[in-house]
């Protein structure tokens, strides 16, 4: 997998697409990250966009990445939406107008909760119902996914409760572990690449909605290289030192 730099987003390159003759544009497609606070969302989207996983992040600043992949044999431009961490207060979700946005903007969401943080667990319906409400009339895909499945000497959550959960709301259900293995997290996003496309497809020509979401203010593609030298930096002095 290539990846370039393309203004502030991670960029697949689709085979030929330097200089090559010109094609048609893929079909878009839209998804949102969301999530309560350390359930590891830029961890997912990272691992999903580039194979690899880093293990500590800075504060969310809600970045938004694109890439291209082939679904059913039809190349897909998908932009992924990380968003900031949602709270509960006063028996309620502490969303921000951006947040809404991000939500509205999606054509499929993917609501994450951690194995090790019951309270994560319980902003799943909170946040599903607050998806339904933002989206009336609109069945966007929605796919739920338990993270930090290799954790289980601190889990909180057990599996058969998000899969229990996941049934009751309609949703597609995955336990990932962002850190261990890269192909049920790809998995997941491939899913609603593959729902979201196929009801394009189905759909009459209709709104082509313009991005609601502002760029981000720094390249992330430079950021992520910035943490993969940390991390590598980190563990020749771990060597050095022994």
């Amino acid at each position: 997998m290539r990846l370039t730099q393309s203004m502030c987003t991670i960029a697949e390159c689709a085979p030929g697409g330097d200089g090559g003759p010109a094609t048609a544009r893929p079909r878009l497609v839209k998804i949102a990250v969301v999530g309560g606070s350390g359930v590891g969302k830029t961890a997912l989207v990272v691992r999903f966009l580039t194979r690899r996983f880093i293990g500590d992040y800075e504060r969310n600043a809600g970045n938004l990445y694109s890439r291209h992949i082939q679904v059913d044999g039809e190349m897909l431009a998908i932009q992924v939406q990380d968003t900031p961490g949602v709270q509960i207060h006063e028996h309620s979700l502490d969303c921000n107008e951006q947040l809404n946005r991000c939500i509205r903007w999606a054509d499929a969401l993917v609501i994450v909760f951690s194995i090790t943080d019951y309270k994560s667990f319980e902003l799943l319906s909170h946040l599903y119902h607050h998806v339904r409400q933002l989206h009336p009339g609109n069945m966007v895909p929605v796919v739920i996914v338990a993270n930090k499945a290799d954790l289980l000497h601190i889990k909180e959550v057990e599996p058969q409760q998000g899969l229990q959960l996941a049934n009751m709301l309609g949703c597609t259900f995955y336990e990932v572990s962002a850190s261990e293995n890269y192909n049920n997290v790809f998995n997941a996003f491939h899913l609603l690449c593959k729902e979201v496309n196929k009801q394009q497809i189905t759909s009459t020509p209709e709104r082509r909605r313009t991005s609601l979401i502002p760029r981000p203010k720094s390249p992330n593609m430079q950021d992520l290289k910035r943490r993969f030298k940390q991390a590598l930096s980190a563990k020749v002095r771990t060597v050095t030192s022994v």
